[in-house]
Order: C-alpha cells, then structure tokens, then sequence
C-alpha cells in the first residue's frame, strides 16, 4: 500500500512538472516569436493578454512605454485604446435597453432632440440600432467631435453628412454614429457620459481605467507614437491624453459628450481589457457579476452589417485561419489595438502596441495580426 501511494505521488509529479515544463516552452516560443514580430515592424512596446474561459492565462509587455526616457512598458501600464472603446459605450446601452429606458429599435431623432433623417430617405427611421452597426447612412465627411455637424439647426451643410443609400440597407463604419450614441446614453441615463460607463461597467467589473484623463493616474499613461514612413521615425502624439478641462468645466449634459468620445477614448491598460473581453466571451458575465444579459451579450455579437459587423463587436474570419472570432480593433495617433475572442471555444486575445512602422492589411495591422497567431499557435492551439 505504501509502495503503490509514493508510485501515484511520483506519477502525479511527473505529470505536473511534464506540464508545467511544456508549457514555459510554448511561453518561450511564443515571446521569441513576439520580439522577432517586433524588430521587423519596429515596435516600441506592445503589451498582450490571453485570456480562457474567465481567467488571463498570460500577459507581458515588451518594448519601451516611453523613448524619451527608455522606460520599459509594464502590464499595469495604460493605452488610449481607440475604436475598441465603441463597444462600452454599446454595452450601456443595451444596460439600458434592459432596464427598459430606451429600445435599438427607437428613432434616433426622439432621443436626441433634433431631425435625424438622410434627404435622400425622409421616411426612413434611423435607429439607434443603426447607429451602433454603422448602418446607419451617417458619414464623417463632416467632421464628429460635435453633433452640431449633423444638427440641421446648426450646419447648413448637414446634408452631406449623409451617403446615397438608404438606412439600414449599407455599411460605412462612422465615428459620428458613436458620438451620437453616447449623447443619447447620456441623455436617458441622467448621468454623464464617462460616469456612467465608470459606475456601471468598470466599477462592477473592478477595472481601472476611464474616459475622464484627470480621472487617472498620469504616469501611468503610455505615450504614443506615430511613424513617419518617409523619415522612418516616431512622434511623440500627447493629444491623445488631453484633458480638455476648459471643455470639461462648460460641459453641458446631453450636449458636450464627445469631449470624452465615446467612438475612442476609453484609457486601460491591455489586462483590465482582457477582463472586460472576459465579460463578453462568456456572455455579459465575468468572475460572478453579470453587466448585461446572455440575450444582449448574443446581439452585439451577431452579424448585422454585410461585413459581419454587429453591435459595437465585428466578426473576423481571416485574422485566425480557420477561426470566427468577435471583437474589434483600434487605431489612432499611432496606437494600434486589437481585441478578439472565440465565444465558443472560449480564449481571446488583447494586443496593444504605442507605436509601429506596420501598416494595416485587410482591416489588421500586420504586428498585432502576427502577434494574435504566434499566441494562439503556442498557448491556445498548441
């Protein structure tokens, strides 16, 4: 009995340590991967999460958060994540559409206060089902840091803010859609934009992160970098970080909400992303607290637009061969961010790079696409 007892603990030992040393090799691989992926795009950081079932299996950062300084990029460290912030403000919405405050299927027009109508289709609604699918018609041929460009009280040239087909029948992806969906998220809730998605979203879910810069710790802000290909060197972009506290101190509700763009300026870092990308793989619930229901975590997920775009959320069919996954990507002042998973099989990934010389292909920049497959190959697929 006592010989048989130690061959079980020995066995159980061997297997144990078997794992564990095959897994630090697929570790191993993947990051020599990443920081080959690095030098040929010229990265200067990128920061990665993966994520299964509700867990972060793995996250590192590589690179620098700052050139200036040569100050070495941390996990804990916080991007301006571009367009992937359109799917909180999504996600309150359908909040509030649970809460029976508003409906996708209601007339954008209504809740805003102001004739939203493409001249082409003056019969045709457009909702705010439309709005958050880019289906909407609505173009930013006209600028979208204000509505007042969509505003026929405000912009004589409103019209143009309009393409030739009509609503709900195309897409092109639009930043003015999103601008206009956090006013009316803020008009119904009573609450202010970046509040709202603080107190409901972040809060409960226990990320740090924000749309409201003075709201966070500054040093943890990782500068951004665009790339200049004819000189084949990087610029600093602080605009991404601007406070805008003139704008903040003015604010009227319902009016002034895009100074915290709800289409691009939510700030986290990549592992609070990773947790909130939990939330959705695994249907509007992460580690016991749910924010929105199954039911609304399936329809931003479902495929409304031609090319597979949903609620805030897009379907990717190529970026993984073989692989459907959801989710979104950003890019903006040289930030290039992308956020993925498979709400099937149950992993996604967050990929976060301040600044490369890679340019986008077919919707993926080649850096953070490479890098999605090194970590699927080695640690999910292995």
């Amino acid at each position: 009995m006592i010989k048989t007892t130690g061959w079980r603990l020995f066995l159980l030992t061997f297997i144990l340590f078997s794992a564990a040393t095959s897994s630090y090799g697929q570790v191993a691989k993947a990051e020599a991967e990443i920081r080959n992926i690095m030098q040929q795009y010229d990265v200067v950081g990128l920061s990665v999460a993966v994520v299964q079932k509700e867990d972060i299996v793995y996250a590192n950062s590589f690179g620098l958060k700052d050139l200036e300084t040569r100050t070495p990029l941390s996990n804990s460290d916080i991007f301006r994540i571009a367009s992937i912030s359109k799917s909180f403000t999504a996600t309150a919405l359908q909040q509030l559409a649970e809460a029976g405050k508003l409906s996708l299927e209601d007339d954008v027009s209504n809740l805003l206060g102001f004739k939203v109508r493409n001249p082409r289709y003056p019969e045709r609604v457009i909702t705010l089902k439309m709005l958050l699918s880019h289906t909407s018609s609505i173009n930013d041929s006209q600028g979208y840091f204000t509505l007042n460009s969509i505003n026929p009280a405000k912009n004589p040239e409103w019209e143009k803010c309009y393409n030739s087909y009509a609503p709900g029948t195309d897409y092109q992806y639009c930043n003015l859609n999103f601008n206009m969906a956090g006013t009316i998220l803020e008009k119904v809730s009573v609450e202010r934009f970046d509040q709202y998605v603080k107190h409901h979203i972040l809060d409960p879910l226990g990320l740090y992160g924000g749309y409201n810069v003075d709201s966070l710790d500054g040093s943890r802000f990782t500068t951004l970098y665009a790339y200049n290909p004819d000189s084949n060197s990087f610029s600093p972009s602080p605009s991404a970080y601007a406070p805008r506290r003139e704008a903040i101190r003015s604010y009227v509700m319902g009016q002034s909400t895009p100074i915290f763009s709800p289409t691009g300026g939510m700030k986290i870092s990549a592992t609070d992303l990773a947790k909130y990308m939990a939330m959705h793989l695994n249907k509007g619930k992460y580690k016991g607290t749910r924010i929105i229901s199954k039911k609304s975590a399936k329809q931003m997920q479902q495929e409304i637009a031609r090319n597979g775009y949903g609620l805030a959320l897009t379907t990717a069919k190529d970026l993984i061969p073989g692989k459907k996954l959801k989710g979104h990507t950003g890019s903006a002042y040289g930030l290039y961010s992308a956020m993925f998973f498979d709400p099937k099989q149950k992993y996604g990934f967050v990929v976060i790079t301040n600044g490369c010389s890679a340019p986008d292909s077919d919707e993926y920049n080649k850096a953070l696409a490479a890098t999605i497959n090194s970590l699927y190959r080695h640690l999910i697929e292995k």
